[in-house]
């Protein structure tokens, strides 16, 4: 497919200019300042004509606002969703050989991203409509249904451009920063809102179990800094590999295999890919057909909370984390309500029509959350190995990018097939490996409600593990300037 047939459209959608001159690392900090006050404005202020309940998230609804850093009921309801599912499809067509791109040409280069900007345009359009048809986004009234749509396309159109600018002129991608602020925001909000507001209603209890309820109720907070430490090391580990340089004797190096060989990309697409699920299934919360039973099996709805339709079971609602309380909450204990949430998991069903069946299947809770463990860690897995193949990330390619630049592997013929075999021990045992943890510390943050969530908290050590990386390379530029033509 040539992309240059869609230059008409691409001309049409207004663009930011890059800046004349190389800025400054103070100049960068100053825009990403500025550009990251915009988005808190977003994320502060609620569409008109939405009900205030829809500010609250729990369950799915907190995990939908993490992952794409947005915060439901605001401007920012549709967040970054629109680009990286555009992002996605882009890269997929274009590991696919749909779409041909030469990266080292400027002008497809700009095509591209011309492209992308006008899909993530669409998307951001449908999804606007899709969050106000399912209820995710509740109403004061019917007649607010419009009014609030247009309100989220254009919150998610600002968010595209801020993105936008920030690659252009801050000292990341708008996607990184924003992610990394929205889990930032909501591990500090939620310690000071509800942990801390707990310990104290626990201390002013004044019984004798008043200070393991206080202790108890920073769990959530404890839980969150085991996944941090966690990813850290995680995040730190690598196999390496010998390598030699081929036209200088006694040139060497390593070649450095992390262990998060596709960074954390398979359980963002993966948490994604059942989010996602959990939204479109929300129109069969208003199914009056004649067939109830299929429906119900996909996804049962009853009653709702807060203007919203409660999904409480079905086959989405056993792919999903929407039905885990947290433990804090009130209507499961409040204060030490971990005893609550987790005699929860024992003495509750869901159910699970299945056809012909006369009656549902009652699904324990514990089994519920182990289901969701195996399936989020299944489909890590599978888009792991995936994304390394359409990316171009896979055995062979590396292979010949090693050729390509002239090294190869001491005590090994100089060929790319057998680089290759070389690497075939090594990178699909390491792909599956790494999703099996990031799958497994997504799943623990889950269901130990950790603050900011697994997915969020993975996703902002590698945001900050590279921005500083970013800043360290910055601060070497400013200070050796020929450096930056030896960089690029």
């Amino acid at each position: 497919m040539d992309i240059a047939s869609f230059d008409p459209i691409i001309k049409l959608l207004p663009g930011i200019k890059k800046p004349d001159k190389p800025l400054t690392l103070k100049e960068k900090l100053k825009w990403t300042g500025i550009i990251m006050s915009i988005y808190f404005v977003l994320f502060s202020v609620p569409a008109f004509g939405v009900n205030a309940s829809s500010l609250s998230q729990t369950g799915a609804l907190q995990l939908i606002s993490i992952v794409f850093a947005a915060r439901l009921g605001t401007l920012i309801t549709v967040g970054i969703s629109p680009i990286v599912v555009a992002g996605i499809i882009f890269s997929f067509l274009s590991g696919a050989g749909i779409i041909k791109v030469d990266q080292t040409d400027m002008a497809q280069r700009s095509r591209m991203q011309g492209m992308q900007k006008f899909v993530a345009i669409v998307i951001a359009f449908l999804e606007a409509f899709i969050f106000v048809a399912t209820g995710q986004v509740t109403l004061l009234s019917a007649s607010f249904f419009g009014i609030v749509a247009f309100q989220l396309f254009l919150g998610a159109l600002c968010i595209i451009y801020l993105d936008e600018a920030m690659s252009k002129f801050g000292i990341t991608s708008g996607i990184n920063m924003f992610i990394s602020a929205n889990v930032s925001y909501s591990i500090i909000a939620g310690t000071i809102t509800i942990l801390l507001g707990e310990a104290i209603a626990a201390i002013a209890a004044g019984s004798a179990a008043a200070i393991p309820n206080a202790i108890l109720s920073f769990a959530p907070l404890f839980f969150a800094a085991i996944v941090l430490l966690v990813s850290i090391y995680v995040y730190e580990t690598s196999l390496e590999i010998p390598l030699v340089f081929s036209q200088f004797r006694g040139v060497g190096g390593r070649l450095p295999i992390p262990l998060l060989y596709v960074s954390v990309l398979p359980v963002v697409l993966a948490t994604a890919f059942i989010l996602n699920l959990v939204i479109l299934s929300g129109f069969l919360a208003h199914y009056s057909g004649p067939f109830p039973n299929v429906i119900h099996f996909i996804a049962y709805y009853n009653g709702t909370t807060g203007g919203r339709a409660n999904l409480v079971g079905g086959l989405v609602y056993l792919l999903s984390p929407s039905s885990f309380p947290l433990p804090y909450a009130a209507q499961y204990g409040g204060i030490g309500g971990y005893a609550n949430y987790f005699s929860y998991f024992f003495t509750q069903s869901s159910p699970l029509y299945v056809p012909l069946l006369a009656a549902p299947l009652l699904i324990p809770e514990w089994l519920h959350a182990i289901f969701y463990m195996l399936v989020l860690v299944l489909f890590c897995i599978i888009f792991g190995k995936f994304w390394t193949e359409m990316a171009g990330q896979n055995p062979k390619a590396l292979a010949e990018q090693l050729q390509d630049t002239g090294w190869q592997i001491p005590g090994f013929r100089r060929d790319p097939r057998t680089i290759e075999s070389v690497l075939n021990r090594y990178i699909p045992h390491i792909i599956v490996l790494g999703s099996v943890v990031v799958g497994i510390l997504a799943a623990f943050a889950t269901l130990t409600a950790a603050i900011g969530s697994g997915t969020g908290i993975l996703l902002t050590v590698g945001i900050l593990y590279m921005v500083f990386k970013q800043l360290d390379q910055e601060r070497m530029i400013e200070g050796y300037p020929g450096l930056d033509k030896l960089l690029n």
